[in-house]
């Protein structure tokens, strides 16, 4: 049986939204310092742990604060930093309307949506956003065309789901997976660590 490819996965570095939690999604949020600074350890990191990486491909999803974490990263690894490509479905899942929202204000904002939310984290969709499901299926449909060793840098949602696809977990506790900013998610074979 042939090994499957090996994805890198890298969660793009804080961003101010992240530091006062407030719902990110689809906006196009720069990098804070903090952030920039992840993004160099993680190149370094993967430098350290594969010194040939430079022979896989490079993905990130097409947003701002994705595309400088790569940038960062493939400069750690002295490689062009525009060596990459994009793709849409590598996009964080979108919240809709709650985007731009403080977690800690949802409860007045939109105390109906937090507690469907709270029945439901897999299912349920903010209004005009996407669910853990649809991006699941997103996730899944991006998966499906990786066919070589690949460091992507993505976000939170789609590397919970991605380990729901390719770990065989319960969809229930996806949502739940923790997504840290400063760590490189390593998946191949039905296995992840991290580094």
């Amino acid at each position: 049986m042939r090994d499957s490819p090996t994805i890198y996965f890298i969660r793009h570095g804080e961003t101010d939204w992240n530091r006062d939690r407030r719902y990110q999604g689809q906006r196009d949020i720069p990098l804070n310092d903090t952030g920039h600074a992840q993004a160099r350890r993680n190149g370094r990191a993967l430098r350290a742990f594969l010194p040939d990486i430079a022979n896989a491909r490079f993905i990130a999803s097409p947003l701002r604060r994705t595309r400088e974490t790569m940038e960062i990263i493939r400069a750690e690894l002295d490689l062009p930093t525009d060596g990459y490509r994009t793709d849409t479905d590598l996009m964080e899942l979108s919240y809709g309307q709650w985007e731009g929202t403080l977690q800690d204000d949802l409860a007045a904002y939109d105390p109906e949506g937090l507690a469907a939310r709270q029945a439901d984290p897999f299912r349920w969709r903010p209004e005009g956003g996407e669910s853990y499901a649809d991006l699941s299926a997103r996730v899944e449909r991006w998966a499906g065309t990786v066919t070589e060793d690949v460091v992507v840098v993505s976000h939170g949602g789609v590397s919970r789901c991605l380990r729901g696809h390719l770990l065989a977990l319960d969809p229930l506790g996806i949502p739940d997976l923790e997504s840290p900013q400063d760590r490189v998610l390593i998946l191949s074979n039905a296995t992840m660590h991290w580094l």
